[in-house]
């Protein structure tokens, strides 16, 4: 799957052209609900050339990053799946509300709330990180924000084009339950990013 890499995107420390890192992700992409919620703002994002609609295959939600690919042994990432897997086996469905769309910073997004029981499962992947690397390897992470990216601004010279609020349009919003999350090999290529899907654990 292959993105534009928009000039405002701050690149993790370490991350140059060609090198990988693994994360884990909710793939949204396949939902029905996410699917026809994504078609509904069409007509939004038609009228607001400055941003450039995300397509439906990146609708990934970030759960927690794991490491850079060449700092991650085979052996490792078989061992911190099986722990994640673990973890993972008697969470019980997260039922969320994803949207309606919300202007941010450079970007229209999707919110997904609640918070709390996402931010419980992203503990339990980090809890199976420690399980096989130790307290200290957990990589630095901001503050839990999930949503899901309609749009990201394509007005490099930050002007008022920008609009400070959205147009009207109407809220919509969906309901779903999130059972699964995805592995992602995630390649910085220069001026395109790479997702790769890798598995998916289900409980």
């Amino acid at each position: 799957m292959f993105d534009p890499a928009p000039e405002h995107w701050s690149a993790r420390a370490g991350l140059r052209p060609g090198r990988s890192f693994y994360s884990w992700h909710i793939d949204f992409a396949a939902a029905p609900q996410i699917v026809a919620l994504h078609a509904s703002y069409a007509d939004l994002l038609h009228r607001l050339p400055d941003f450039t609609p995300m397509p439906l295959q990146r609708m990934f939600l970030d759960v927690q990053g794991i490491g850079f690919a060449d700092r991650v042994p085979d052996q490792d990432l078989a061992g911190i799946v099986e722990a994640t897997r673990r973890r993972l086996t008697d969470l019980g469905a997260i039922p969320v509300t994803v949207g309606p769309a919300v202007l941010r910073k450079e970007s229209i997004q999707l919110p997904v709330r609640p918070v709390a029981p996402l931010q419980h499962l992203r503990e339990l992947t980090q809890a199976a990180i420690v399980d096989v690397w130790g307290d200290d390897a957990i990589p630095e992470r901001p503050d839990l924000d999930p949503h899901l990216t309609l749009a990201y601004s394509n007005n490099i010279t930050g002007t008022a084009a920008v609009p400070l609020q959205l147009p009207a349009h109407s809220p919509y919003s969906t309901a779903l339950s999130i059972s699964a999350v995805t592995l992602l090999s995630i390649t910085y290529t220069g001026q395109v990013y790479e997702w790769t899907p890798s598995l998916t654990l289900a409980w």
